[in-house]
């Protein structure tokens, strides 16, 4: 039986990996299968676009698309198809990932790219959404999903200050 990727994880660059990681971390935890490619939009256009195109074809249904600075992948992928891309800005550069989460929130109308927070937290977030993305139509992962929601609950605390009655 041939590998099917429900969910394609991008990165511009291998230092790009690192935080990355994270999205591949949660997705396995989720049991989605899925494939991490380095692929630049600036230095690698064409084969971008056609791994893409590819990717959609084998049953990507979502990307997850890691960038930083310009942040151009994201929205490069975004170009390139209707499934839901969701960009996780990356730190590097003299903004610390401020300017590539500008660069993804700030995509032309018409073309959405789902943004994250900036980094690791913002990659774990993609795949999540990605997950969530994918449990609508499949019931196991949506059981799943909610088993690791229910996971995150903590307990009220509750803190009484002040005199108390006799």
């Amino acid at each position: 039986m041939p590998f099917k990727p429900l969910v394609s994880i991008l990165m511009g660059s291998e230092s790009d990996r690192a935080a990355m990681t994270a999205a591949s971390t949660a997705l396995q935890e989720f049991h989605v299968a899925h494939e991490v490619v380095v692929s630049s939009a600036h230095r690698s256009a064409a084969e971008t676009r056609a791994y893409v195109h590819d990717a959609e074809s084998r049953g990507v249904r979502v990307f997850i698309c890691g960038a930083g600075m310009s942040a151009a992948l994201p929205g490069a992928v975004a170009a390139e198809t209707v499934l839901p891309v969701l960009g996780v800005p990356l730190g590097g550069s003299a903004l610390s990932g401020v300017d590539a989460l500008y660069a993804i929130a700030q995509m032309p109308g018409g073309i959405p790219v789902g943004a994250t927070a900036i980094g690791k937290s913002g990659a774990k977030n993609a795949a999540i959404l990605a997950v969530e993305i994918l449990a609508l139509t499949d019931a196991q992962l949506r059981e799943r999903l909610l088993n690791f929601r229910r996971g995150l609950a903590l307990p009220p605390t509750i803190e009484k200050i002040g005199r108390t009655e006799d």
